[in-house]
């Protein structure tokens, strides 16, 4: 289906539990590429796809300390010989983190940016500076919110089972380009279930209109799960994912994907959920932003 990069097809929907008559399933997109995992390939495909057709073999792109972003363009781009620019929110750090180690390792040149400046990297002054800088290059905004990110998210439909009928599809919710891709490809009463993992990310319906989402489509958004903000922590989240590596051998990553499946359970617990549901999660990758935990923190490694 993505013929860019070579990835496991063998993709597979876990079932994990039914209480109460409602089933909870899981996606297994953390295994469709061993780095650009989960959602990210897909939101970097018609970028990819584009800069492969075009004379300008440059990406630019932007994202933080542990972006799992920079990592997949880094990667993917090292991969292809196209050469990549990341711009990274606040100033150098004496130490790299293991995210950005990873992306010079991939021949990304890194540009480090104070959190004032990186506030105007949207505007046209800045772009314009990007091309008088660095020549002509195609230029992916952070986490790939944009129309091209929203639709390769969409393709995320190609692995889901249509035959299952889902009555809800959670995932995480970081710059809103997955939940929209789900959302506008869905054709049925399936529920679109967001959890962001920012504190207060209160502008998703406004995101949604950027990414042309149109507003009959079903959707819900449930803000009760991002444990303090993007990255933020505590020992009741760590012992879910500890937990649930234990019962079931598959490893979630702390900033994404475990917020959400704590949230599930914890919903689920709550009654929240009408009987017989029937629910899909989304595994959206991102596990090399564990490596940013002390040691031993999760009782199991990332591969």
């Amino acid at each position: 289906m993505i013929p860019i990069l070579k990835i496991n097809q063998d993709i597979h929907t876990i079932k994990l539990f039914e209480k109460n008559n409602i089933s909870v399933h899981l996606l297994r997109l953390d295994e469709i590429h061993p780095v650009v995992s989960g959602n990210k390939l897909f939101k970097l495909y018609y970028f990819l796809k584009d800069v492969l057709h075009s004379p300008y073999k440059t990406i630019i792109t932007f994202g933080g300390a542990y972006s799992n972003h920079l990592a997949a363009t880094a990667f993917a781009c090292n991969q292809l010989n196209i050469k990549s620019i990341g711009f990274v929110r606040g100033e150098q750090p004496k130490t790299l983190s293991p995210t950005l180690e990873f992306c010079i390792q991939n021949n990304m040149q890194l540009e480090f940016i104070d959190r004032v400046a990186y506030k105007t990297i949207h505007e046209k002054k800045f772009s314009g500076s990007l091309f008088q800088k660095f020549g002509n290059h195609i230029l992916i905004p952070e986490g790939g919110f944009s129309l091209p990110g929203m639709e390769g998210a969409k393709l995320i439909w190609k692995y889901i089972e249509p035959n299952n009928k889902y009555t809800h599809i959670c995932c995480a919710i970081g710059t809103a380009t997955t939940f929209a891709g789900l959302i506008n490809g869905n054709t049925n009463d399936t529920i679109i279930t967001g959890f962001p993992v920012l504190k207060g990310l209160h502008d998703i319906e406004e995101r949604l209109i950027h990414l042309k989402i149109l507003p009959e489509k079903k959707y819900k958004v449930i803000h009760d799960y991002h444990f303090g903000g993007y990255a933020k922590r505590n020992d009741e989240l760590i012992h879910f994912i500890n937990s649930f590596y234990s019962q079931n051998h598959i490893p979630l990553d702390f900033v994404y994907t475990g917020k959400m499946m704590y949230g599930v359970y914890d919903l689920i617990n709550k009654n929240y959920f009408p009987g017989n549901s029937n629910i899909l999660c989304i595994h959206t990758g991102g596990l090399q932003g564990n490596n940013s935990l002390p040691d031993g923190t999760l009782k199991f490694t990332n591969t």
